[in-house]
């Protein structure tokens, strides 16, 4: 069979190596000139740093397939990744640890200490928190809420706290130690050459012809058998019912001599400051040395036409339209819908690639059965 891939991102490079591999022709295009979608990563000229041209992507998962996967592709190098907040004109570490709680209140509470003075600040009439804010009330209370939590919220959705889902903060938001590993999976790391050399590796397949530069249309689709679609969902059908919504990035991208600010990501809590973070990219390399510096200042608004999705916002209104939108793929014959956009969802690196190995895997499957791929390796909802 001939696949067409719509997307050189890490959906399309897998599944595309995945139906390489079991000998069927795979032809990959991707609108814009490079591979890796927006974790591409590129060198700066001027200053040698490693920048992540679409801002910074950390890879860490507990899969041990998927790490595997990604380090017979590309050589990683450990990366723990650290975050700190500025807040209420003081810096803190983040996830709100022990040396987090001991700083904001002047305190040198242990590990026991700390989590029942927490519990004191707690709003514990709130049994079932029906909303983002509601839930970190019920965990933090309103003085670690007000620095860390709500103002970066306010400026990352472009809403208020109340509006959005307490899912958001799927697990208790503080740790009662002085871990400030920003993740908790067993496997992380970098690629030392980037994720773009990455993502060309997976697709540097004989069974694979790609295309850069290209977009999708119609007549190129009717010359494949089967259509992987890894752009915007509402896309596939010319947004016939509404744009879904996101949130978009912008990025003003500026050097620096020598550090800038000392690590790699520094928050800003604070609602009157309008960017989100700083990113410095050189400290996503920390073997690496470099004179100067690379940095990204953050902020977050809605995305228009035109703009890069990075965050669906998922909200009440867009879970309705993308009901609407799955009924249509569904019915739809000859594509596969993958990917974050695809699938409307924001979903990590790792799972990214789970779910692509699965995908190929099930179309296989299918085929060897003379039956057609799914619409949805998981439906968005």
């Amino acid at each position: 069979m001939r696949f067409l891939l719509v997307g050189a991102g890490l959906s399309g490079a897998v599944i595309g190596r995945q139906l390489a591999e079991a000998g069927h022709a795979v032809s990959v295009i991707d609108s814009r000139d490079h591979v890796a979608g927006n974790c591409h990563t590129e060198r700066c000229a001027e200053t040698g740093v490693m920048v992540h041209v679409y801002g910074p992507h950390i890879f860490h998962t507990d899969d041990a397939q998927v790490w595997d996967y990604v380090n017979a592709h590309a050589t990683f190098r450990p990366y723990r990744h650290r975050v700190m907040t500025t807040a209420q004109d003081a810096v803190y570490s983040l996830p709100v640890n022990l040396l987090t709680i001991n700083q904001f209140y002047g305190r040198t509470f242990r590990p026991d200490a700390a989590r029942a003075f927490i519990a004191e600040q707690a709003d514990t009439t709130i049994a079932h928190p029906a909303n983002f804010e509601e839930q970190a009330l019920r965990f933090v209370g309103p003085d670690l809420y007000a620095a860390f939590f709500k103002g970066y919220t306010e400026k990352q959705w472009g809403c208020a706290p109340t509006e959005l889902p307490a899912e958001i903060l799927k697990r208790l938001p503080v740790r009662f130690n002085y871990d400030d590993n920003y993740f908790f999976h067993k496997f992380q790391g970098m690629p030392e050459d980037g994720y773009t050399a990455m993502v060309a590796s997976i697709l540097d397949h004989p069974g694979i012809e790609l295309h850069l530069g290209r977009p999708y249309d119609a007549a190129l689709g009717a010359e494949h058998d089967h259509v992987f679609w890894s752009g915007p969902l509402d896309g596939w059908f010319d947004y016939r019912l509404g744009r879904l919504g996101y949130r978009t990035l912008d990025f003003e991208r500026f050097e620096a001599e020598g550090d800038y600010q000392g690590c790699a990501v520094m928050n800003f809590g604070d609602a009157a400051v309008p960017q989100t973070r700083v990113t410095e990219h050189k400290h996503f390399a920390p073997w690496e040395t470099h004179e100067r510096s690379v940095c990204y200042r953050e902020t977050s608004r809605a995305a228009g036409e035109g703009d890069i999705p990075y965050y669906p916002i998922r909200l009440v209104n867009e879970k309705a339209m993308l009901a609407r939108y799955v009924e249509l793929a569904q019915a739809e014959t000859g594509v596969t819908f993958v990917g974050r956009l695809g699938t409307y969802r924001y979903i990590d690196m790792d799972v990214t690639i789970r779910e692509a190995l699965d995908t190929a895997q099930a179309t296989l499957r299918a085929v060897a059965s003379g039956e057609a791929p799914a619409p949805f390796s998981r439906p968005p909802l």
